[in-house]
């Protein structure tokens, strides 16, 4: 069977759990056990039998229409960003497990780099391995911006202490949104990635069952810039041809951080420049 009719499966159980019935306008019966909603609540609220509904959830259906994806996305409260995540579980994804190897980073996007020599910035792909870093994003993040490394397996290395860190869970929560969103469950890359750190990162096994999805947009990360310590730097993801994603590190002008990059932008061009 499928991984993504499995996964469309857990995806169903996980938000149908997350609902009330006061949240949906229903009043809850007295005694009543279940805490989110029951599979008849959501199959009638989405105008199909429960049959098929518990077929949805058991991953047993071959083929979901618009309509009945649009009253799915309608009963369970989804947003637009879980919408787009239902649709693609759901819909072929033609092209995207058929992949004969990882396609290269676009020339242009990588022209384009060429010129940034004062902006760290590097390519990564749906999976989150990275494809290209240049000197800068290395230099700032040694081992952590390198070509063929992998942003989530990276970031589940953290020690325990780093761990204690809200950025860390915030960005760890978004990490692996930002997996489960653009990853295809059928991808044996992906598959690769969950499977090593859900059998070894307990941290991971709870974000993962959250079954939050999120796309990449902006944020700040904890980043250890060499010789000047650790700094909080902004970061903007963008999308770039060939399906990959380009972070940028965003530095505040006049910040000690923007003199930490400046100097080690300045070490890179001149390398007889000391410390």
């Amino acid at each position: 069977m499928p991984t993504k009719k499995l996964v469309l499966g857990e995806f169903l159980r996980a938000r149908r759990a997350r609902l009330k019935p006061q949240d949906v306008g229903l009043t809850p019966e007295p005694g009543r056990r279940v805490q989110g909603l029951r599979r008849d609540e959501v199959a009638e609220r989405a105008g199909i039998s429960v049959e098929y509904y518990v077929r949805l959830e058991q991953g047993r259906d071959h083929q979901i229409s618009d309509q009945v994806l649009e009253s799915l996305a309608r009963a369970l409260v989804l947003d637009e960003v879980s919408c787009r995540y239902l649709y693609r579980l759901a819909l072929p994804s033609p092209g995207v497990a058929a992949d004969s190897g990882q396609p290269r980073v676009s020339p242009s996007v990588l022209s384009m780099l060429d010129q940034w020599s004062t902006t760290p910035a590097y390519v990564f792909d749906r999976n989150q391995d990275i494809l290209w870093a240049n000197k800068l994003a290395t230099a700032m993040a040694f081992g952590y911006s390198l070509e063929g490394g992998n942003l989530v397996l990276l970031h589940f290395m953290a020690t325990d202490e780093g761990r204690l860190d809200p950025k860390w869970i915030e960005n760890s929560r978004a990490i692996v949104a930002a997996l489960r969103f653009y990853g295809d469950p059928d991808d044996p890359r992906m598959q690769e990635i969950v499977g090593e750190l859900a059998s070894r990162d307990q941290d991971f096994r709870l974000f993962w069952a959250e079954h939050e999805v999120r796309p990449f947009t902006s944020g700040v990360a904890p980043t250890y810039v060499p010789g000047f310590g650790w700094a909080d730097l902004s970061w903007q993801a963008l999308e770039v041809p060939g399906g990959h994603f380009l972070n940028v590190k965003l530095v505040d002008s006049g910040s000690s951080t923007a003199a930490a990059v400046a100097y080690i932008a300045a070490r890179l061009q001149s390398p007889s420049i000391e410390e």
